[in-house]
This record gives C-alpha cells, sequence and structure tokens, in this order.
C-alpha cells in the first residue's frame, strides 16, 4: 500500500483530498496529523515536515515542498538521500507573474506618488516616462524569473537579469555571478527580487546594494523576507535615494504592528500574498512526478541540496 500525507493548511488538504479522490483513487490520502499507518506512508506534502521523519515515516520515497520555495526546510535534518521537490508549478508561477507584473508597472507609473497625493487632496501629474525608457532588472532567473521577464517584455522595458550561474533569456540581457552584479544593479531602475533564500542570498538586499542602483531606482521584493535589510531600505527610501517600494515579503512575518513600513509613505505592503499553490495544478505536478518517479525518470522541480534550491 502506498500512502499520501499532507500536513499544511487544512483547508487546502481537504481539497486535495478531493482532487486525489478523483485522479488517484487508489491511493490512500491522510491530513495530518491523522497519518493512518506510517509504514505506507511514501510520498509526503509539507510546508514544515515533521520531525524525527526518517524514523516516524521509514517508508518515505519523496518528500514535497507545498510552496515553490523549500527554505522553510532543515534540509540538514531531512535523510540524505530522500529527494525534496519543490513545488514550481504552474498556478504559482501565473500568480508571480501577476504579482511582478502589478508591481513594476505601479512603481513605474508613480502609483505610490499618486496614492500620497490622493490622501493630501493634492492634483498634481507627473511626466510619464515610456516603457522603452525605464530599465527593469530581475535578480533570479528560475523558473518565477523567466516567466516574468517573458511577460515584462511585452511592454517594451529594456530587460536584464541576474542569477549566479549562467542563463541565455530571449530579449534579456543576461548577468551572472558576483563579479557582473554591480553592472546589472548599475543599468537598473526597477529592481525585482526573485532569489530563493540561501546562505548566499541572505540579507542580499542592504545598503551597499541599494548604493549599486541609480538614484531614484525602487525596488520590488518578493523573493524571501530575510534577504531584506529594513533599516537599509528605510534608510535609502527616506533620503531618496530610493523612490519607492513594493514589498510582500517579510522577516518576521507577520510584521508588529508598529513596524515604520506599515505606514511608510513611499511603500505599498502586502502580506505575503504575490503567489500561492493553486490546488488543481498543485496535484496535478505532484501525481506527474509520482508517476515519473514509479518509472525512474527524473523528477520536475528536484532540490539541489548542494544549492539549497
Amino acid at each position: 500500500m502506498m500512502a499520501f500525507l499532507y500536513k499544511a493548511d487544512a483547508v487546502r488538504g481537504a481539497e486535495w483530498a478531493r482532487l486525489f479522490a478523483v485522479k488517484a483513487p487508489d491511493m490512500p490520502f491522510h491530513i495530518w496529523p491523522d497519518t493512518g499507518d506510517a509504514e505506507d506512508v511514501r510520498y509526503l506534502a509539507a510546508w514544515l515536515p515533521p520531525a524525527d521523519i526518517e524514523n516516524r515515516f521509514p517508508r518515505l520515497e519523496i518528500l514535497f515542498s507545498t510552496g515553490a520555495g523549500i527554505d522553510q526546510f532543515d534540509l540538514a535534518a531531512l535523510p540524505p538521500g530522500l529527494p525534496v521537490v519543490r513545488l514550481a508549478e504552474p498556478g504559482v508561477v501565473a500568480g508571480m507573474v501577476e504579482y511582478a507584473t502589478m508591481a513594476v508597472l505601479a512603481l513605474h507609473r508613480d502609483l505610490p506618488v499618486y496614492i500620497r497625493q490622493q490622501r493630501e487632496a493634492r492634483w498634481a501629474a507627473h511626466r510619464v516616462i515610456p516603457a522603452t525608457q525605464r530599465r527593469v532588472g530581475v535578480l533570479g532567473l528560475g523558473v518565477l524569473g523567466r516567466a516574468v521577464l517573458e511577460r515584462l517584455r511585452a511592454f517594451g522595458f529594456p530587460l536584464a537579469g541576474w542569477s549566479r550561474t549562467r542563463h541565455e533569456v530571449d530579449g534579456v540581457t543576461c548577468y551572472a555571478g558576483d563579479d557582473e552584479l554591480p553592472a546589472m544593479l548599475a543599468r537598473t531602475e526597477i529592481l525585482v527580487c526573485l532569489l530563493p533564500l540561501t546562505a548566499q542570498t541572505r540579507g542580499i538586499l542592504d545598503a551597499a546594494l541599494f548604493r549599486q542602483l541609480p538614484r531614484g531606482a525602487s525596488l520590488v521584493h518578493a523573493g524571501r523576507g530575510a534577504q531584506l535589510d529594513h533599516q537599509a531600505l528605510l534608510d535609502a527610501l527616506d533620503e531618496g535615494w530610493l523612490s519607492g517600494a513594493v514589498i510582500d515579503v517579510t522577516d518576521p512575518e507577520p510584521l508588529p504592528g508598529n513596524h515604520p513600513y506599515w505606514t511608510h509613505p513611499k511603500i505599498l505592503l502586502t502580506p505575503h500574498v504575490a503567489s500561492m499553490t493553486q490546488p488543481e495544478t498543485a496535484v496535478e505536478q505532484v501525481l506527474d512526478n509520482i508517476r515519473r518517479h514509479q518509472a525512474g525518470l527524473p523528477l520536475v522541480g528536484l532540490v539541489d541540496r548542494s544549492r539549497g534550491y
């Protein structure tokens, strides 16, 4: 008997259970804390895996993250041979494309400025700069970054992308590695962070990075909260080096009620909603990966533990 265990939001878990009943009726499906017979659990989807996973589920074959990232996992605590798969499924990708496009256009068309003016009952028009003259750069060229760049390209923005390894993306000037990051930042007026959280990217959005952007640049942050130095962003906004920011992820989450981001006039803050796993497409990807695993084929979204993503 091969059973599937879901350990995340119970409401979404009920949707997963309904979909499994239709698409994989022969596979027992359990929602944590109901595990059924632990010996039967071969597949686990979790936001946070249970402790002592190796002994608790000795026949586990795949661990799925219920999100696009896996930085919430303690990889060192997991069995070294256990495949870990992240869900970069179509629903997650589509949601991030929508959010990043919305945020870039909001900054491009001065929406934070007009929101401030509305609150002040002040009618003042600002020059409209064509998209062809606004340079956008994306940190992170994985599935999400490439999809966002593809959508932004339709608006005519001059586009750049950066990652630690070399990529080629049609219509995008690509940079790679620490040595090329300054050049990418220097030409970027709207910076979009979609990086995974690793030891190398933790705290990357700091004062030194902001200073490498042109004066008046702006930030869209939809990567991971721990990548952003909160005070560095406040300082850059208050001194006018940065003109605005759209922030979806913070550390901690939620922010305390007295945090200055809540009321800062140059920040648009959203509560980690840029992209959410959609049950229909997530279950399709999970079941496809289970079929691939059973057939001895490579898994889609398999995490490289040496890189942390």
